[in-house]
This record gives C-alpha cells, sequence and structure tokens, in this order.
C-alpha cells in the first residue's frame, strides 16, 4: 500500500515542481548535456559501454559527494582492479568535474528520477551488481528495484542532519521500510547512527566509518603550484595576506566585502579571493564587488575593469579550483554559515593546514565541527561582529594562525582511514 501510494503521489509532487525545476536547469546552465537520462533514455554508444561488463552503480549528488565517490572507486579499484563502475549525479557542476576525473573504463550518467518506469529501464539498462549511495540519498523506487533483483544496497559516508531527521521522521511511515532495506549504512558518527536506530534500522546494519571526506582531503601534491598560477594571473602572489572566502551563498559576500573594504587599510597588502558556492551567481557578486568600488578580476573572463591594473578581489566563478586556492589562503571562511545554514566542508581547507573561520550554522557537519573546536583547529563566531574580531586578530598574528592550522592539520591525519573501512564492507556485499 504504501508503495502505490508513493507512486500515485510522485508524479503529481513532480509536476507542481517542474516550473521551479526547469528554473534552476536555466539558471545554472549545462543541463541540456544528457537531459534525457534523467528519464532513463540513454544514447546507443553508452548503453553499449554500460553493457560490457558487470558494473557497481555509485550515485552521488553534487560536487561534494562526487569527491567522496570517486575516492571510494579509486580505493576499491586499488585493492580489486578488475572492478567496474557506473557513476549517477544530479547536477551539472558535478557531471563536469566527474567527466574530469573518472577512469575511462567508468561510464557516467545523470541520475533519473525516482519515477517508476525510468527507475526500472535504467536498472535493466546498468543490471548493477551492487548499489552504492552517498551520504543521504534514499529514493524509495530506486531502492526497492533494486532489492527487487537481489542487488545489495549499501550506503556509504552517511550523515543524518537535524533538518533531514525532522523530515524522515515525519514521513517515517514511507522512509524507515525503505531503510530497512539497506544492506549496510556506513555513517560518519555516533549521533548518525543512533538517529537510523531511531528510524528503525537494525543495529548490525549500521556500522560507523568516521567521515570519508578527509581521506579525500588528502593534500593533492600539485595544488600549491596550480594555487601559484591562479593567483599569478590574476595580479596576486602566493605571498601576499589572502583572504579567502570559500562556498559563500548570498549576504556572506556582502560580509567580506564589507569587511575587506575597511580592514585592508589595517592590513597593508591584502587581498580577497572570493569562491561562490554556485558559479551562476557571478554576476550577483560582481555587482556587490563593483558597488563598493573595489577592482577585481573575473577568473571565467580574466577581464578586469581597469586594464594592468592590481586587482583587489579575485572571483573565482570556475569549477574544481577552490580546493587549490585553499593553499595560498591566510585565513579562510567557509561559507553556508554565517547567514545561511547547513555548513560546507572545512576538513579540505583544514588538510592544507590553514586557520578556518566559520559561522554559528554547521549543522550539516556538527560532529566534525565539535571535534575541531575541542581540538583547537577551528574558530566558529556567533555573528557578523564575531567574523569581524576572528578575521582581524588572525591577520595580526602569524603564530596564532600557523598553532591553528597545524592542529587543524593533526585532526584531519588522525581521521583518515574511512574508505579502507567501508572498502571491506563493500567488498563483503559485493558478489564480484
Amino acid at each position: 500500500m504504501i508503495w502505490i501510494l508513493y507512486n500515485l503521489c510522485f508524479p503529481v509532487i513532480l509536476l507542481l515542481m517542474l516550473p521551479y525545476f526547469l528554473f534552476r536547469m536555466c539558471r545554472r546552465g549545462g543541463y541540456a548535456k544528457g537531459f534525457l537520462q534523467r528519464v532513463g533514455w540513454h544514447d546507443a554508444a553508452l548503453k553499449a559501454k554500460i553493457r560490457e561488463r558487470p558494473r557497481v552503480w555509485i550515485h552521488a549528488v553534487s560536487v561534494g559527494e562526487t569527491y567522496v565517490a570517486l575516492r571510494f572507486m579509486e580505493e576499491w579499484r586499488r585493492v580489486q582492479p578488475e572492478v567496474a563502475f557506473v557513476m549517477s549525479v544530479n547536477t551539472s557542476t558535478a557531471r563536469v568535474l566527474a567527466e574530469k576525473s573518472l577512469n575511462p573504463e567508468d561510464a557516467l550518467v545523470y541520475f533519473p528520477l525516482d519515477f517508476l518506469p525510468a527507475v526500472r529501464r535504467v536498472l535493466n539498462l546498468i543490471r548493477p551488481v551492487m548499489l552504492v549511495l552517498t551520504e543521504c540519498e534514499f529514493w524509495p523506487n530506486l531502492i526497492r528495484q533494486a532489492k527487487v533483483r537481489n542487488c545489495p544496497v549499501l550506503l556509504i559516508n552517511g550523515r543524518m542532519s537535524d533538518r533531514s531527521f525532522r523530515g524522515y521522521s515525519r514521513f517515517s511511515w514511507l522512509f524507515s521500510p525503505v531503510l530497512r532495506l539497506v544492506d549496510c549504512l556506513c555513517v560518519q558518527g555516533d549521533r548518525d547512527r543512533q538517529r537510523y536506530l531511531a528510524l528503525g534500522v537494525a543495529p548490525e546494519c549500521v556500522l560507523v566509518t568516521g567521515s570519508a571526506k578527509y581521506d579525500v582531503a588528502l593534500k593533492d601534491p600539485g595544488s600549491s603550484e596550480q594555487a601559484a598560477l591562479i593567483l599569478k594571473t590574476a595580479g596576486m602572489s602566493a605571498t601576499d595576506l589572502i583572504l579567502l572566502g570559500g562556498s559563500t551563498w548570498p549576504g556572506e559576500e556582502d560580509a567580506l566585502l564589507d569587511y575587506f573594504t575597511e580592514a585592508r587599510q589595517r592590513h597593508p597588502g591584502l587581498k580577497l579571493v572570493l569562491v561562490p558556492r554556485h558559479a551562476e551567481r557571478r554576476e550577483e557578486v560582481v555587482g556587490a564587488i563593483q558597488r563598493r568600488g573595489l577592482l577585481f578580476i573575473q577568473r571565467s573572463t580574466g577581464r578586469t575593469e581597469q586594464e594592468h591594473a592590481c586587482p583587489d578581489v579575485l572571483l573565482v566563478d570556475t569549477t574544481g579550483e577552490l580546493k587549490h586556492l585553499y593553499t595560498a589562503a591566510t585565513v579562510i571562511f567557509v561559507g553556508k554559515s554565517l547567514i545561511q545554514h547547513g555548513g560546507q566542508n572545512i576538513i579540505e581547507p583544514a588538510a592544507c593546514g590553514k586557520p578556518v573561520v566559520v559561522g554559528p550554522n554547521m549543522e550539516n557537519f556538527a560532529d566534525i565541527t565539535d571535534e575541531f573546536m575541542a581540538g583547537g583547529g577551528l574558530i566558529q563566531v556567533a555573528d557578523g561582529a564575531g567574523l569581524v574580531r576572528a578575521l582581524d586578530e588572525l591577520l595580526d598574528d602569524a603564530s596564532r594562525r600557523a598553532d591553528i592550522g597545524n592542529r587543524a592539520m593533526a585532526l584531519v591525519l588522525k581521521n583518515c582511514g574511512s574508505l579502507t573501512i567501508t572498502v571491506q564492507r563493500a567488498k563483503q556485499l559485493s558478489p564480484l
């Protein structure tokens, strides 16, 4: 009865939300390529490639989950070279990242709508030997139809934010039966484990592995050189005082720009690098910079308002370069934490040994934030005034910057190893 009700309601809800989805697709761009894959249609060449050999289907929603999925695939292939994957993503930015990094033997598709005919069509095409979901993706039809085909289902790097827990609890009549179909949930921390247990998952099915983002965050040996090149192209230097706003959301660029406008008088040579979470907001951020009369350069175009002028601000409106720029920053603010809610990944900049500042709203990374705060590897502020004080103190004190950065890096190294445990569990479930 539950499944009948879900499949009757889902198409209606989809139709009601279609204008919103179309607006987001047009705004973000990049969705035209492979759009029909969202309803289960694939071209002949892709079908032929997928059918060449048995494959594990791994799904990642956006950029953060894609990094985890790629690293998981790399670790599994290290211990079992013959394993092959189909990777699915939801966003165009994640697709761009996956296209650059995916092993040539693997296949890439857009994730289908959880509409029963589309899900069946894709499962019949892929015929996965295992379904791997990343972080918090529980689509009822996909999971149920996978189990109908005797396909093991594994969750990796699982988490359960406050908001998600409230939502799943409200609709427990639907999601509890779905969660009980998952063979194993590898979760980040004990708080996540307790929430899955509260939703009816059997204790033996939940394994605490730690966060895979620690493994993903390990510094790329070429990042420093890449960052230096990006800054040089923008008329900046890695020796400058660099305040970097990473994965910023609306309102946070304004806070950083206001701070920078008055703080550069106190901190000569200070430069600001802004990396919005969504590159399509570039015009909005450009407007905010222009209103303050600051000289800037836009990474995607290389254009400045005044030719040969030394810019105050670098706007990075590209994908995949933030992880490199973290290595060159003096102080880092990680967004979606001051005005917006949820937080973004603080492990990546911490792995570079840099001092990181966040706002009060880190709900999606609560356990990680608590550990970093306890270990002295993070500064969390309550509001904009607190942000100003924290940034000033860090820019004034190189020894404090180094101490916080070293503590942060030590915490990253201490917590690595989640993916090794996860791959061992995946191999136990897999028929390969």
